[in-house]
């Protein structure tokens, strides 16, 4: 370096072993889990044995499979690509310590709640998130309904700003799984209303609401551990009505390949039909002025795997 030319940017160094993969987060969690749904799936069959159907928690069980598998493979490869550049071009290595960890968690659970409500108002985000509310029931096993083709909607994007703040990889990808474990406890029709709690964390009864078809509760509780988001951004509803689960335009299948794409199938048959690309970005409700006025029979969609 001559003695007159510019200093070079420091780059921050990328971790590149870590005593523990947080990709497995959930999996280590697993116990816990399976203990859980053996539990209420007991607590059920003396009281209501409709919560519980064989077919819709095997269905489950196999797109958690499936999603795991998905996610597993995409999540060392964007470690080691996407998120270890911002890391490293980033504004600045955050230091590891306990109150940055907190502060990780907290800015993490508020990128969720925005990614949370884009998956119900953008179709192309919709296409995936939909598997997950596709039940007609609630209970622990539908937190395991998730989809394989969350990393081709692009959830994984939602977490860059943070890696690019300066939080290691593997702690951004450590705070994702904290969050989703955090969630599998709010899938139940078990626990009342707790206002207090409530008016912070995301309870079953605040998830019950965003699972449910009811007009009124529609697009609300977007929370993924904290309910302030909701409060503050406008999407908060108490539970109040009897929740009726599913979707509205609901799909009668347990079949788990019918489940994962169906919704990407419409979305690009509409397009194609309508020649209207908007239907990759517009909400899951949208029509194109070109389509057809819909009638009652449109929203259920009979599946022969069923």
């Amino acid at each position: 370096m001559t003695p007159n030319a510019p200093p070079t940017p420091a780059v921050a160094s990328v971790p590149t072993d870590t005593a523990f993969d947080p990709g497995l987060i959930l999996l280590a969690f697993a116990p816990v889990f399976l203990l859980t749904i053996g539990w209420e799936a007991w607590y059920w069959s003396r009281r209501d044995r409709s919560v519980y159907s064989w077919r819709d928690t095997l269905s489950n069980a196999t797109l958690a499979l499936m999603h795991q598998a998905s996610d597993a493979f995409f999540l060392w490869l964007m470690i080691r690509t996407v998120y270890n550049w911002c890391y490293a071009h980033g504004l600045r290595a955050v230091p590891e310590t306990w109150w940055s960890f907190a502060l990780l968690l907290l800015l993490q659970d508020f990128l969720y709640y925005w990614f949370h409500r884009a998956s119900h108002r953008v179709r192309w985000l919709w296409a995936s998130h939909v598997a997950h509310h596709s039940s007609e029931g609630m209970n622990f096993s539908t937190a395991f309904r998730q989809s394989l083709t969350y990393p081709v909607s692009g959830m994984w994007l939602f977490w860059i700003p943070l890696a690019f703040i300066g939080f290691t990889p593997y702690w951004v990808i450590l705070a994702v799984g904290l969050n989703l474990a955090f969630q599998f406890f709010v899938h139940t029709r078990l626990g009342r209303r707790w206002p207090v709690v409530e008016t912070v964390l995301n309870t079953p009864s605040v998830h019950r609401v965003h699972h449910a078809k009811n007009s009124q509760y529609i697009d609300r509780n977007y929370a993924g551990v904290l309910t302030i988001w909701d409060r503050m951004f406008g999407s908060f509803v108490p539970e109040e009505a009897p929740p009726q689960y599913g979707i509205t335009r609901q799909i009668r299948t347990h079949n788990p390949l019918t489940l994962t794409f169906h919704e990407w199938r419409d979305m690009f048959a509409e397009t194609w039909r309508h020649r209207d690309v908007r239907y990759l970005w517009k909400p899951p409700e949208w029509r194109s002025p070109k389509a057809p006025v819909e009638t009652a029979d449109d929203f259920i969609i009979e599946s022969p795997e069923s």
